[in-house]
C-alpha cells in the first residue's frame, strides 16, 4: 500500500490552503476550527454550528466546499489535525486525571503497545524492500531531523555507516541547508518529524525536492507537511499519555528499515559483520574482566 492509494500528498492541499478557497464570510466562520481542532473534533454538526454561531446547513456546505464528501470525513480530518497539533500539555491533561500511579504507568505502557500494534498492522514489507534498494542505489543518503527526532537520525546514521554506506546527517537548520544544497536525483533524503512538523526539517525536504532528490518521510499522520512534501511516507504513531511523545513505534520502524537494509545484501552485510566481530571480541573499547 502506498499512501492509502491517495493522490501524491504534494498535490493534496492542506486544510489551511482549502480554507482560502472559501468566501471571506465562510473563512471567518470556520477558521476557529483550524486554530483549535481538539475543541471541535467530537462535536456533532449541530453542536459545531452552535459553537460557531451559525446553522448546521451552513456548516455542511462549508465542509463540502472544503472538499470533504461528508461531515464524518471532515471529523476524521479534524482528528488527525488534533493529533498533529497536540502539545505536551494537551496529552498530559487528556489522561491520568483519576488514575492511581500504577494504573497511570500501565496506561503509558499500553499506549506504547497500541502504537507498536498499529505499526505492525500497517507496515508493508514490499515498501521496505523498495526502500532498501534505494538506500544501496543512492549516491548519498541524507538524514534530516531536529529536536527530539535527532536521536533517531543519530541512530540511523550510526547503523547505516556500519553497513559502509555514504550517509550524512543534518539536525540543525544550517547543517540541513548546506546538505540539501548539493543533492540531486541520485540522492535519497530521509526526513523525520512528527505532529505538525519542525520547520527546518520540512523546509529542508522542500529544497531537496526542488533539486530532484527522492524524499521519504517518517512521521505520524497524513496531515503532516512531510506527507505533502515527500515522495512517500512511513507512519509511526507517537501518541502518548504523558507530556512527551512516545517514540516506541518510530524506533521500531527504524529498526525495520535497518533489518531490510541488512538483509537486502546479506552476503555483503555478513562480510562486514565478520570484521566487526573481531573488534567486538578483542577491541580496546570493551571492558575486560
Amino acid at each position: 500500500m502506498t499512501r492509502r492509494q491517495l493522490p501524491s500528498p504534494a498535490a493534496v492541499p492542506s486544510l489551511a490552503e482549502r480554507i482560502e478557497i472559501l468566501s471571506s464570510k465562510r473563512q471567518e466562520i470556520i477558521r476557529p476550527i483550524l486554530e483549535h481542532p481538539r475543541e471541535y473534533v467530537l462535536l456533532s454538526v449541530r453542536a459545531m454550528a452552535k459553537r460557531l454561531r451559525t446553522d448546521p446547513a451552513t456548516v455542511v456546505r462549508i465542509v463540502r466546499g472544503l472538499g470533504f464528501a461528508s461531515y464524518r470525513d471532515f471529523q476524521k480530518h479534524l482528528h488527525d489535525l488534533s493529533i498533529a497539533f497536540a502539545t505536551s500539555l494537551d496529552t498530559m491533561e487528556s489522561s491520568g486525571r483519576e488514575a492511581s500511579m500504577p494504573a497511570y504507568i500501565r496506561e503509558a505502557l499500553e499506549q506504547d503497545l497500541k502504537n507498536l500494534h498499529g505499526l505492525k498492522n500497517s507496515l508493508d514489507a514490499a515498501r521496505l524492500t523498495s526502500l532498501a534498494k534505494r538506500v544501496y542505489d543512492a549516491r548519498r543518503i541524507v538524514l534530516l531531523a531536529g529536536d527530539l527526532a535527532s536521536f533517531l537520525a543519530d541512530y540511523l546514521e550510526y547503523q547505516i555507516t556500519l553497513l559502509g554506506l555514504p550517509v550524512f546527517k543534518g539536525t540543525s537548520a544550517g547543517r540541513i541547508a548546506h546538505l540539501v544544497r548539493t543533492v540531486n536525483n541520485r540522492d535519497l533524503v530521509l526526513a523525520i518529524s512528527f505532529r505538525r512538523g519542525l520547520r527546518q526539517t520540512v523546509e529542508g525536504v522542500h529544497l531537496a525536492k526542488a533539486r530532484d532528490a527522492y524524499c521519504i518521510g517518517i512521521t505520524d499522520t497524513y496531515v503532516s507537511p512531510l506527507a505533502r512534501e515527500c515522495d512517500e511516507v512511513f507512519l509511526a504513531s507517537v501518541e502518548s499519555t504523558t507530556f512527551g511523545a512516545s517514540y516506541a513505534a518510530p524506533v521500531a520502524l527504524v529498526n525495520s528499515i535497518l533489518a531490510a537494509c541488512a538483509q537486502y545484501r546479506r552476503p555483503q552485510t555478513l562480510a562486514i559483520l565478520k570484521e566487526i566481530a573481531e573488534e567486538q571480541r578483542k577491541g580496546f573499547r570493551w571492558y575486560t574482566v
